[in-house]
């Protein structure tokens, strides 16, 4: 497996699996790689992840940025704001286990909540930051 899809799917299920999360998200969480036609409000997609060598290291480490999108139509930012908090403390310096990898360090990067061009949907974005090096 990649070391970007292991650092996915360990993203995911540290997600999955935290109460703050599913309490927003329901239980099982609504997180989604492609949503269906139809999604229950509100959801998590998984979006974009980078990746690029971390040149510093002799161990053939990687630096990622992870992508979350929050998608909500409660009306207004409080929800997606609630969740882009719970999906920050789910995440920002977790300890994840990352098949065939180990996790150096993982963080919040930066997050920004708006409306989308629908004017229904408010927009939530996380991006995390991590370093992964093989085992």
């Amino acid at each position: 497996m990649s070391a970007d899809r292991a650092l996915a799917a360990a993203i995911r299920a540290a997600v999955l699996e935290n109460a703050g999360v599913k309490a927003l998200l329901g239980d099982p969480a609504r997180v989604y790689d492609d949503p269906p036609p139809d999604p229950v409000f509100p959801y998590l997609t998984l979006g974009r992840i980078e990746s690029r060598p971390a040149d510093a290291s002799a161990c053939e480490a990687s630096e990622h940025a992870v992508t979350l999108h929050v998608w909500s139509r409660h009306g207004g930012r409080a929800e997606a704001l609630d969740i882009i908090g719970a999906l920050r403390a789910a995440a920002h310096d977790a300890a994840l286990d990352v098949e065939g990898r180990r996790l150096v360090f993982l963080f919040a990067q930066f997050a920004d909540v708006f409306r989308s061009g629908d004017g229904r949907t408010t927009h939530g974005v996380l991006r995390l930051r991590a370093l992964t090096e093989p085992l």
